[in-house]
């Protein structure tokens, strides 16, 4: 595989990982390297990789059905899981030394099990996230950070040492200031990336470890900065809200429809990269702090204000905040079918937006996109909007 990020190939490295996302995680095995895999944005990626661990995002597949994981899961499980439990099913994760799961739902937490039972990792760890983000909780989560360090030490071999942890939180900090520059070129009218391309970035540079993929998205910055065949000029900019969007076939659907999407918070975007850790003071109370506090999702309740207007600032805020910095004009709510957590937020979220003079069209779907379905609505809310 060509070193990700030599210079010019941050784009066509993109590609190249995107197009065989397991490729390089099986190198690293091979050549000694522990693998693990893990489920959302509330995974403590820099506590694997200061145990000397490799963090693997772990996806599915949206272009291929469902078949062997309905034998274990029922029709009504979140379509991302059983999608992810098939592409396991078939060999797609047989590389993987161990496995972390998040509470972040309910769905999640069965997988949790379930994945434990039928391929017996030599490592599984269920992170126990609280959902409220009361002092009484952070500290609860700073205890189970400590009983998540040991069971990685144990695992790993390794020490995980203040030193260590800060240095890996150096790392993804990193990580995190080089791909939030790599929106900010998505600002400008036309935006720089395109949806489709800024997907392959995201899903590629979490396939790989953390050190390559920072070389790689400086490799990305440099290709995109100095090229002159970019997007062009649409009349309508979008932003998409949402949970699992990682490998989804509605970005080109979208952008083929006559709209730029400029931004999203999504589960695999902004949500993990908009807020660093900090590195003074206790690694453990900093990461913590982080993941409960700052990464916002409908799983966590965040306390109750003192009027319902607060309230709906608290919760989504930040959503409108983004539209308004990438200068979008509509928004495209996209929920996974039975994904009670966003679902919930639906009204709520979508009068908020409107309210603040933004269009909102919703869509519910299973992970599996049914792209001519969807064409005609999408297609309809662009012209609405034009």
């Amino acid at each position: 595989m060509a070193k990700a990020g030599s210079k010019g190939k941050g784009l066509s490295t993109a590609e190249q990982i995107y197009q065989d996302r397991s490729q390089r995680a099986r190198q690293l095995r091979n050549n000694g390297k522990k693998i693990v895999g893990y489920f959302c944005a509330y995974t403590p990626v820099e506590m694997l990789t200061a145990a000397g661990l490799v963090p693997h995002r772990i996806m599915g597949n949206p272009r291929e059905p469902v078949v062997r994981a309905d034998i274990y899961l029922e029709s009504i499980v979140c379509s991302f899981v059983r999608s992810c439990f098939d592409v396991a099913l078939r060999g797609g994760y047989d590389f993987l030394d161990g496995f972390v799961a998040c509470h972040a739902c309910d769905n999640i937490g069965k997988i949790y099990n379930i994945w434990r039972h039928n391929f017996k990792p030599s490592f599984s760890y269920f992170v126990n996230v609280p959902n409220t983000t009361s002092p009484a909780s952070l500290k609860f989560f700073r205890a189970e950070l400590g009983t998540f360090r040991e069971r990685l030490e144990t695992f790993a071999g390794n020490k995980l040492t203040e030193h260590r942890l800060v240095e890996a939180i150096k790392l993804h900090n990193e990580n995190r200031v080089l791909m939030r520059e790599i929106y900010a070129l998505r600002k400008p009218d036309p935006p720089l990336l395109s949806a489709v391309e800024m997907n392959k970035v995201l899903v590629a540079s979490q396939s790989i470890p953390v050190e390559e993929s920072n070389e790689f998205l400086l490799g990305v910055i440099r290709d995109v900065r100095k090229r002159h065949n970019g997007p062009t000029r649409k009349l309508v900019r979008l932003m998409l809200v949402g949970s699992e969007i990682d490998d989804s076939p509605l970005f080109g659907l979208v952008e083929d429809s006559g709209a730029n999407i400029v931004v999203d918070d999504a589960c695999v975007g902004t949500r993990i990269y908009w807020h660093d850790v900090k590195t003074e003071g206790d690694p453990l109370d900093n990461l913590a702090t982080r993941y409960l506090e700052q990464v916002k999702c409908p799983r966590t309740v965040r306390q109750q204000t003192r009027s319902r207007e607060e309230d709906l600032e608290n919760r989504f805020g930040h959503i409108l905040s983004m539209a308004r910095e990438f200068g979008v004009n509509g928004v495209i709510l996209y929920v996974l079918r039975y994904c009670d957590n966003f679902g919930f937020d639906v009204p709520d979220l979508k009068s908020y937006l409107e309210k603040a003079g933004l269009r909102v069209l919703h869509i519910e779907d299973d992970y599996l996109i049914s792209s001519a379905r969807l064409k005609t609505r999408i297609e309809a809310f662009i012209e609405m909007i034009g």
